[in-house]
């Protein structure tokens, strides 16, 4: 356990981070699920819809620095490429 002042509060910062950043990959988890089971639908509208949160999940990951900004990127183009060869 911290003893300063200090190391105590970096402590409780650290819980408070890693609790968001958790909650952060849960969601880019789910988002990324409802992506998959919309392109297995073949429904257009909801494919449209899910590939918008993954845009969205994916940009806000990055700008938290939970993941590369380049990593959001290349993602964001791997499920453009699945969404476009749905043929919407």
């Amino acid at each position: 356990m911290p003893q300063r002042r200090a190391a105590k509060k970096d402590l409780r910062q650290s819980a408070k981070r890693r609790e968001r950043n958790l909650l952060l990959r849960e969601q880019i988890k789910t988002a990324l699920k409802k992506f998959k089971k919309a392109i297995d639908s073949k429904d257009a509208s909801k494919s449209k819809e899910a590939l918008n949160l993954v845009y969205k999940i994916f940009d806000r990951a990055a700008s938290k620095n939970l993941i590369h900004p380049n990593k959001a990127a290349r993602k964001k183009g791997q499920f453009a490429k699945i969404f476009k060869k749905l043929g919407v």
